[in-house]
């Protein structure tokens, strides 16, 4: 039923299984092909953190906004901490609250949820995310809408981990990688023409743009295929964790501090407008 859910919800679909947990953040608690993890996947009652799952909504804004400050049409504003002791904003506020259930049913799933403007973003917002899985697919769909009674500044995404396999690959088209200062908040493009090797040889911690809207994934147990209508890619391999991300978003990192943040892919979503995004993955075990 519509309303608030404290409880995590499952679709099923053939061999897959998707945990959501509304009440932490949206976000998905794991992606599991006949019990093994596709995603980076907690049983839902386990998971405590969204940022522990296998995948969140960045909303609305992604990866930071630099010493948590910006200035949007003339004006100054500020954001509040929130992770752990960073002196950045981290990925927006939607993966840090809670989500209102709109629909369910046995392969379909629609979450809420209504920002009021807060010391966390001062803009008031709807978003709302649908999942639809299919035997070979899962698809998420974000769709917000400005309920400020000013444009604001809006970026989407997901942040999906998935599991460090032995022979983990990536392979993506791309044109430019942005470089980080020691702050982690991009400094200047540099040509990068794509990423095509095992994961455990790459070092990423980086946007990047020129993508062209799919990232290939394979290992040992699974052939993945990711595709997004977001325009940039962030790459996070750490070489100490079982896990990497693979993140389609709207924007370079920071964007909201550059010069030209539409230029770096930014909007600027008037009172009342929308605007969406979706992202894909298709799922092929192999043999």
């Amino acid at each position: 039923m519509p309303g608030s859910s404290n409880k995590p919800l499952e679709l099923h679909a053939g061999a897959l299984r998707l945990a959501v947990r509304p009440d932490l953040g949206g976000c998905i608690a794991g992606l599991w092909h006949d019990g093994t993890p596709v995603m980076r996947s907690t049983e839902p009652t386990e998971l405590e953190v969204s940022h522990r799952s296998a995948s969140y909504p960045l909303v609305p804004y992604s990866n930071r906004v630099g010493h948590r400050h910006f200035r949007w049409q003339g004006k100054d504003y500020t954001t509040a901490a929130n992770f752990s002791n960073n002196p950045h904003s981290l990925h927006g506020v939607a993966w840090l609250r809670a989500w209102e259930l709109v629909s369910s049913a046995a392969d379909e799933l629609t979450l809420r949820y209504e920002h009021q403007a807060d010391a966390h973003w001062p803009f008031a917002f709807t978003v709302e995310q649908h999942f639809t899985l299919t035997p070979q697919q899962l698809s998420v769909r974000l769709v917000f809408t400005n309920t400020a009674d000013i444009a604001q500044p809006v970026g989407l995404g997901w942040h999906p981990y998935f599991p460090k396999r032995a022979r983990s690959r990536l392979r993506a088209e791309l044109s430019g990688r942005w470089e980080s200062g020691a702050n982690q908040l991009p400094t200047h493009p540099v040509a990068q023409r794509g990423i095509d090797d095992e994961v455990s040889q790459l070092a990423f911690d980086n946007c990047f743009e020129g993508w062209a809207g799919a990232a290939h994934i394979s290992d040992e147990v699974f052939s993945l295929q990711l595709n997004s209508s977001l325009p940039y890619l962030v790459v996070y391999t750490p070489p100490d964790k079982d896990y990497f991300c693979v993140e389609p978003v709207s924007h370079v990192n920071n964007a909201i501090q550059m010069a030209d943040p539409a230029r770096h892919g930014l909007l600027a979503i008037e009172p009342g407008q929308a605007t969406d995004a979706w992202m894909k993955l298709d799922i092929s075990p192999l043999p």
